[in-house]
């Protein structure tokens, strides 16, 4: 060994107890031993190095096995040559505990991964349904205005065209004007009698003297504008400001009905007298069935709660002949109405209501876009389940019976009078 190394060992030992680390690293490297220093908080033999290797402290007097200090580093310093080649273990590498996910976090991710598989659930249903769009439909022009409250309001005609038939042939037996978006979140429905005299521009010679269901055949005949004088004639009339329309047909209707509630719409069926006599059932028009050939087919409908399929919820709502006669319609439409979407508290349409609106979307000509269906149907379905608020006009019996300008009967009303009822209902 070189006497140079041989005498900074020996200074190195004697003065272990001072070295700072960098000596001690030196001192083991010329060793090949693997002293540290040891805690301060563990000096109950007063040794300030800990041999980790033999697991013992050199700076006691005496070893584990016997041998004495002395003894131990005069071995150690002959055996210097053949130690000095010696290489240090690698301390083994401690494995990263891995953080535990609380329950709350676990629960939240669940959340997100269910409203993702929701969503995409929905889109999918949605476009399912558009893909039933029938031949020839088209979107028809419409100059919709947003109402100054910032409700939406959407026109909804039931017209009584058929298959074989074109729009120019159809009569709208059903008017309504549904607001949704309000600012208190209702749904409400307005009803608008069909046989109800007002003045419609470029028709009228007297006035309010042309049948309000008159409006929208006069449109389709010029060039499918059904929808669009329509809404003239209820803002010029009634001061109110539609935004969207929507025409429902025969088919369109029962094919929605089916789709939305494949397992029929509950309902109470009810009936005005007829000969002013009480009745438990009524053989009504079975509109889906009639055809050139057979123009008076008929379906039994019994009074009292049951479940209705497309068909037989059309046939009862266009049913007229009692002793309320249109009125009493009226009022049947817009308990289909009510039943339609209260039902949206089923859980059921959970899995039924995307190919639903899809379905509307797609066998129903209107200008409703497919984002706004898809933004604004939860809040609409959750504002129609806390129920939907109607009103007819005329209300029953405020009237005074007319005559119309081709000497059909009509029903007079005071414009006055519905007009601030309007604007208090709608803004």
């Amino acid at each position: 060994m070189d006497p140079r190394i041989k005498l900074r060992i020996e200074y190195l030992r004697a003065n272990l107890k001072y070295l700072n680390d960098a000596e001690l690293e030196e001192y083991n490297r010329l060793t090949g031993q693997r002293l540290v220093r040891q805690d301060r908080n563990s000096q109950q033999n007063h040794t300030p190095y800990q041999n980790t290797t033999r697991d013992n402290y050199y700076a006691q007097s005496q070893r584990h096995d016997g041998q004495s200090y002395d003894q131990y580093n005069n071995q150690a310093t002959d055996g210097l040559n053949s130690q000095q080649s010696f290489k240090q273990p690698k301390k083994p590498k401690t494995k990263k505990k891995r953080k535990k996910v609380s329950l709350f976090k676990k629960i939240r991710r669940l959340l997100l991964l269910l409203i993702i598989l929701m969503i995409g659930f929905f889109i999918y249903g949605y476009h399912h349904g558009k893909s039933k769009k029938p031949e020839g439909l088209k979107t028809e022009k419409f100059s919709g205005q947003k109402a100054a409250s910032g409700a939406t309001n959407i026109l909804i005609l039931g017209t009584d065209q058929r298959d074989f038939q074109n729009t120019g042939d159809a009569r709208s037996d059903s008017i309504m004007v549904m607001q949704i978006n309000s600012k208190d979140h209702k749904i409400k429905l307005v009803s608008f009698m069909r046989d109800t005299l007002v003045y419609q521009p470029g028709v009228s010679q007297y006035g309010a003297d042309t049948k309000i269901n008159v409006a929208y055949n006069i449109g389709e005949q010029d060039h499918n504008q059904g929808a669009e004088y329509m809404r003239e004639v209820l803002k010029k009339n009634f001061n109110i400001d539609i935004q969207y329309y929507a025409l429902v047909n025969f088919n369109s209707f029962a094919t929605v009905i089916d789709s939305l509630y494949p397992f029929g719409v509950k309902i109470d069926a009810q009936f005005s007298t007829i000969d002013q006599q009480k009745v438990d059932s009524v053989k009504v028009p079975d509109d889906l069935n009639w055809t050139p050939q057979k123009q008076d087919p008929v379906q039994v409908i019994k009074t009292g709660v049951q479940k209705m399929d497309g068909r037989t919820l059309l046939n009862y709502a266009r049913f007229r002949k009692d002793d309320e006669g249109d009125f009493g319609r009226t009022k049947r439409q817009q308990q289909v109405m009510k039943a339609i979407m209260s039902g949206v508290k089923n859980p059921l349409t959970l899995f039924t209501g995307s190919s639903a609106l899809g379905t509307i979307r797609g066998v129903t000509s209107t200008d409703v876009s497919n984002l706004f269906m898809l933004t604004h149907a939860p809040r609409i379905l959750f504002d129609a389940s806390k129920g939907i608020e109607s009103y007819t006009v005329p209300e029953n019996g405020d009237w005074t019976d007319q005559m119309d300008q081709y000497g059909g009967a009509g029903l007079l009303i005071d414009f006055d009078k519905y007009n601030a009822k309007l604007k208090d209902l709608l803004g």
